[in-house]
């Protein structure tokens, strides 16, 4: 109701003093309600300090992905450089150390538990000491968890807390319950000193109730959304862009800074310097294909683009979406340097060619006629891309800033622009980009 009162509030306010139009201003009324209800008034909680150890308690409900959730944190800050450890203090589920031990193994983390050893607190406090004096820097202390809120999981919880004296206590929390995760939430609140909340199971699919309510009933910030089941589907998370993207609206910059993520700075002047020449081959196309898999889910992708939904990238077509490219770049694996690097496609038209590539890679003509066909398209939509005035920085945010929306229309298919809103939905595409909204 809340929600409701604000937004009319705001829109009869913003109409008196403009002329937009109503849905724009209800959109806008919108948006900016819900970045002020996920905005807790915390500014970064987590802020570990190199050379000292800082300890992070991760609470939550058996189920809500707590031991995932730790070891993607732990590899979050490993890759960034920082000496981070693991402590399993669960001794309530079965197994529960086992896991921990081959998530840490397998992330390359130290980490410590028993399996003698009943007192979780016993065992938080001895690992967090050990490895205080291995002069790690961010020490993780998973604890147990519970199928329900129940007594004994908050007196755990709080010995645990007692014992180690965290610095900070995170709640995880499964994304996908909606609005009874204020309960939740708050019950947690109200037995630990909840500073920070990880949400997980946000696949890029609409979710957003369970978020804001989390926020609400701990009065903590959302540090890190986790995205799906590897350790590097794991976000930092930021309002505008959550809600941008809970809204339809996409998260331009977000899908910026994952084509950096697997595309690295000093890599991307190459690849402008071939844009700018309409430079298209199998070979490059090949690597953009292995690009794309390191992204992560096509879905979660799609999200991020303005005007997309999840109605465009159900489940069952990202999957066949996946196992298409993996056959076209096994496909690719057949052919000579010749045919890889040859910007012409006439070489590929000689039939002898193409039943010998189907025989090396066990797939069939029609499959590689297909591949042709696919590349040709995508050669055709590069060329474009040459008549473009490249950055002098070099660095795709850059090109995509410069972008100007005529040349953005040429670029795209009529369906997808038709699905983005046309040419307005475009423009506020890159209004997102340039940082408004």
């Amino acid at each position: 109701m809340a929600l409701r009162t604000n937004v009319k509030k705001e829109v009869k306010l913003a109409e008196s003093a403009s002329g937009l139009n109503k849905r724009r201003l209800v959109e806008r009324a919108v948006f900016q309600e819900l970045v002020g209800m996920l905005d807790s008034g915390v500014k970064d909680p987590f802020q570990p300090k190199k050379g000292k150890s800082t300890v992070v308690m991760f609470v939550g409900l058996q189920g809500n992905g707590k031991t995932t959730s730790c070891t993607k944190f732990a590899y979050y800050y490993k890759k960034k450089g920082w000496r981070v450890a693991m402590v399993c203090a669960d001794t309530y589920r079965a197994g529960a150390f086992d896991q921990l031990k081959q998530n840490a193994t397998k992330a390359g983390i130290p980490f410590y538990g028993s399996y003698n050893q009943p007192d979780p607190a016993v065992i938080a406090a001895e690992g967090v000491e050990r490895f205080k004096e291995e002069k790690m820097e961010i020490i993780l202390v998973d604890t147990s968890g519970r199928h329900k809120q129940e007594a004994a999981l908050f007196q755990e919880m709080r010995e645990v807390a007692t014992s180690t004296n965290p610095d900070l206590t995170v709640f995880v929390m499964d994304g996908s319950i909606g609005q009874a995760a204020f309960d939740q939430a708050k019950a947690f609140r109200e037995s630990v000193d909840v500073g920070a909340v990880v949400i997980t199971k946000m696949d890029g699919h609409a979710k957003g109730g369970g978020a804001i309510s989390a926020v609400a009933a701990t009065r903590s910030p959302i540090i890190f959304i986790g995205t799906g089941e590897h350790f590097d589907e794991f976000e930092s998370f930021e309002t505008e862009a959550f809600v941008s993207r809970l809204l339809g609206k996409g998260d331009w910059k977000g899908l910026m800074n994952k084509l950096s993520e697997v595309i690295p700075s000093d890599q991307q002047p190459e690849l402008l310097e071939k844009l700018s020449q309409g430079s298209f081959t199998l070979r490059f196309l090949y690597e953009q294909f292995a690009n794309i898999q390191k992204m992560g889910p096509m879905g979660q992708m799609m999200s991020m683009i303005p005007g997309f939904s999840e109605e465009l990238m159900p489940k069952g077509s990202e999957q066949e979406s996946q196992a298409r490219m993996k056959s076209y770049m096994t496909i690719m694996d057949s052919m000579t340097n010749q045919e890889l690097d040859s910007p012409n496609m006439k070489i590929l038209q000689d039939s002898s060619r193409i039943k010998r590539i189907a025989r090396g890679s066990g797939r069939s003509t029609k499959e590689v006629s297909q591949l042709l066909e696919e590349f040709k398209r995508l050669s055709k939509m590069w060329g474009k891309f040459g008549k473009m005035k490249m950055p002098k920085g070099g660095d795709m945010a850059s090109m995509a800033r410069g972008m100007n929306m005529q040349q953005m229309s040429r670029m795209l298919p009529p369906d997808m622009l038709k699905q983005m809103g046309g040419s307005g939905g475009l423009q506020q595409m890159m209004k997102q980009f340039s940082g408004k909204f």
